[in-house]
C-alpha cells in the first residue's frame, strides 16, 4: 500500500509541475462583488462635488491675489451700525439707556500703492438707530465722509488689514421725531477698524470688517461691514 500511495503522489506532483511550466495556473474562484449602498454613493458624489468646487475657488483666488498690486479701486458695502448711550437724561426727561441698531451703507474709492498700503475715501450713511425708553422714542441719525489709510498683510489668497481714518459727520438726535439741537450738529472724530479680505477672479475684492466709530456724543458706536470692490 505505501508503494502505491507514493506512486500516486508522484504522478500528482508531475501533473502540477507540468501545469505550472505551461503557465496554466488554475483560476481562482470568483469572489462576489461588494455592493455599495445607494445612500453611500450619493454622499460620496456630493462630497466629491464640494471638494472640486472648493479646489476651483481656491485656484481662482490663488492665481489672482498676486495680480493688481497697485491701482484704482471702487466699491460699496452694507452693514449694521450699533449705538449705545448710557445716560440720556440730558436728551429727554427720561431715565434709561439708548441701545439701538440700523442698517448702514457706504460707497468708497481708493488707490493701492502696493499690496501693503492704500488710501481710501468713503461716504457713509449709518442710518438711524432708535430705541424706545419710558415711552419716548429716541433716534440718532449720522452720516458723513471719511478718509482712511489702510495697511494690508497678504497671506496667500487671504488679506488681513487694519484701517484708520477721520470721520466728518452730521449727527441728528431726535426725541419723538423732534431734533434736539444741543446733541445734534456737525463734528469730526476718529474711526478705525480691521478685517479679512479675499480677491476673486483677479478683480473682485470681498471684505468682512469691524469698525469702531468714536463719536463724542455717543458712548458706544460700532459697525460690522460686508463690502465688495472692483480693482481696475
Amino acid at each position: 500500500m505505501p508503494v502505491f500511495s507514493a506512486k500516486r503522489d508522484a504522478r500528482r506532483a508531475a501533473r502540477a509541475f507540468a501545469t505550472v511550466s505551461k503557465g496554466g495556473l488554475p483560476a481562482p474562484p470568483d469572489l462576489p462583488e461588494r455592493a455599495v449602498p445607494p445612500s453611500q454613493a450619493i454622499r460620496y458624489g456630493r462630497c466629491m462635488k464640494t471638494l472640486i468646487a472648493l479646489a476651483l475657488f481656491l485656484c481662482a483666488a490663488t492665481t489672482s491675489f498676486a495680480d493688481n498690486e497697485k491701482g484704482l479701486y471702487a466699491g460699496a458695502g452694507v452693514g449694521q451700525f450699533n449705538v449705545e448711550v448710557d445716560d440720556i437724561s440730558d436728551v429727554a426727561n427720561v431715565v434709561g439707556n439708548l441701545d439701538g441698531d440700523d442698517t448702514s451703507f457706504k460707497v468708497f474709492g481708493g488707490w493701492r500703492f502696493s499690496n501693503y498700503f492704500a488710501v481710501e475715501l468713503a461716504y457713509i450713511d449709518f442710518g438711524g438707530p432708535d430705541d424706545e425708553v419710558s415711552g419716548v422714542n429716541l433716534e440718532a441719525e449720522i452720516d458723513g465722509f471719511a478718509p482712511y489709510v489702510i495697511g494690508t498683510l497678504p497671506l496667500g489668497p487671504i488679506e488681513v488689514f487694519a484701517k484708520a481714518g477721520y470721520l466728518f459727520y452730521d449727527l441728528n438726535v431726535k426725541v419723538n421725531g423732534d431734533r434736539i439741537g444741543s446733541r445734534s450738529g456737525s463734528d469730526e472724530d476718529f474711526v478705525y477698524g480691521a478685517g479679512l479680505g479675499i480677491t476673486l477672479f483677479e478683480r473682485l475684492n470681498a471684505r468682512l470688517e469691524y469698525e469702531i466709530v468714536d463719536v463724542s456724543e455717543l458712548d458706544t458706536s460700532d459697525a460690522i461691514w460686508l463690502t465688495g470692490a472692483w480693482r481696475f
